[in-house]
């Protein structure tokens, strides 16, 4: 039976002892965690910079929304204004003083042996400055609209020529009656007798006495 020496023996058992070497194994078990490390770490930052890219692509979006907002308020705040402003003048001509309107009331008001000598209309108006909306921390404050408000009272001179000289009282009475003087004036006191003169007589007509009347009007705001 033939013998077999194996001459290479000793160098492969080397070689199986190199292989089973545990340093090279934790060398490559390191290498390997380090790698998986490196794929961790790089699919974390592409996803941080994906979420980078989003956030600033949300914040953009933000900046025009709220640009637009900060618009739409704005032009709403404008309406609101030129709302006010036209109801504010839809006011004024509804709600206007119109002397033509007194004249013809003047002409309801007859009483014999008087005569109005003098008519004086006094308007005068008062402004008072609004003030802006305001915002804090609860939200928007509501500002206050300008307000004029009219000041209207008429004078009215007249002559007392009946023969008792006591027909001023009945003209007081019958004028507050007239309907646009019940509805315009205060509702009490709204005829006032401010004046009388005393019995005047000239040559060859009969004697007379001059009075006059306050008529106020209520103030109002616009």
């Amino acid at each position: 039976m033939p013998i077999r020496i194996n001459l290479l023996n000793e160098a492969l058992a080397e070689e199986d002892l190199r292989r089973r070497d545990p340093v090279k194994r934790s060398i490559f078990v390191g290498i390997f965690l380090v790698a998986i490390s490196l794929v961790w770490f790089s699919s974390t930052w592409l996803e941080y910079k994906l979420t980078q890219q989003k956030k600033e692509q949300i914040e953009i979006d933000i900046g025009l929304h709220t640009n637009e907002f900060a618009q739409v308020q704005a032009d709403l705040k404008k309406i609101s204004d030129s709302q006010r402003r036209l109801n504010a003048l839809l006011q004024l001509n509804t709600n206007r003083f119109l002397q033509g309107n007194l004249m013809n009331a003047l002409q309801k008001a007859y009483v014999p042996n008087i005569q109005l000598m003098h008519i004086k209309v006094d308007q005068s108006f008062s402004y008072k400055e609004g003030t802006p909306d305001k915002s804090n921390s609860y939200g928007v404050v509501q500002g206050r609209p300008s307000i004029s408000t009219e000041h209207v009272s008429l004078t009215i001179d007249g002559k007392d020529s009946s023969p008792n000289l006591d027909q001023m009282n009945r003209y007081k009475e019958l004028l507050a009656q007239v309907g646009y003087f019940k509805t315009n004036l205060d509702s009490t006191n709204s005829v006032k007798l401010s004046g009388l003169s005393s019995p005047q007589s000239s040559f060859g007509r009969k004697p007379f006495v001059i009075f006059t009347l306050d008529c106020r009007f209520p103030d109002k705001a616009r």
